[in-house]
């Protein structure tokens, strides 16, 4: 039984008295442990399709199995819930709180999740020490570099120990050395920890670190091949 799988999606959106179909009818099959970087210019569904598999977002028709459960038609309460314990989120722009420590916006998700406060701190901590942040623990993220706030973002996507992490354009914001470093970082959740990731990027050196490569073009997939030369891996 796959861990994600899409069949049949289409999204629509209304625009002014026009309603516009950005997915067409995607299908995807996603195992437990994969990599897999989604491609394509803008406008072409990638986006959509990573808001709907993060329940950030609803199809208008097909059917989203996640883990052999079909969440198509549940509410926000229940989507919520399910983005809570099923799905880690990694975003371009960090996302962090400012006047925060990186120590208490990993905190957050166990937070909203109900888990107690001493708890949530080692928790938290033993994620920012995975991250190799550990002299960072306290600082906030005017205080941190660009690399350094997206360790911290990663932190806080693992923390609830989700088997999924959704990566949207995480490198989009840095320079190529701290991308190369972010990118080793996934490598090694994947491999090690066995989260499955999932990430949109524009860039084909990102994407080549990936296991999996998805091509999106005018709202479908046009493309779905196995990559057999891996950065990041000897």
């Amino acid at each position: 039984m796959a861990l994600v799988e899409l069949k049949g999606i289409r999204k629509s959106f209304i625009l002014g008295e026009e309603e516009v179909e950005i997915l067409h009818g995607v299908d995807l099959s996603v195992e437990k442990g994969e990599f897999v970087a989604m491609m394509g210019p803008s406008g072409s569904g990638k986006s959509t399709t990573m808001n709907i598999l993060g329940c950030l977002d609803k199809p208008t028709k097909g059917t989203y199995l996640l883990n052999g459960d079909d969440v198509s038609d549940l509410d926000n309460d229940q989507l919520a819930d399910i983005r809570n314990s099923m799905i880690g989120f990694v975003f371009q722009g960090f996302n962090l709180l400012q006047k925060t420590s990186a120590l208490e916006n990993v905190e957050l998700p166990l937070l909203y999740a109900g888990v107690e406060r001493k708890t949530r701190h080692s928790r938290a901590k033993e994620s920012l020490i995975e991250m190799g942040l550990s002299d960072r623990i306290y600082h906030e993220p005017s205080q941190l570099s660009g690399g350094q706030q997206q360790r911290v973002a990663i932190s806080r996507g693992i923390v609830n120990r989700a088997p999924i992490l959704l990566a949207d354009e995480p490198t989009g914001n840095l320079d190529s050395v701290t991308s190369d470093e972010i990118m080793s970082l996934f490598c090694k959740l994947n491999s090690e920890d066995g989260i499955t990731i999932i990430l949109v990027t524009h860039e084909l050196n990102v994407a080549q670190y990936a296991k999996r490569i998805l091509h999106f073009k005018d709202g479908i997939i046009t493309d779905d091949k196995i990559n057999n030369d891996r950065r990041g891996v000897v």
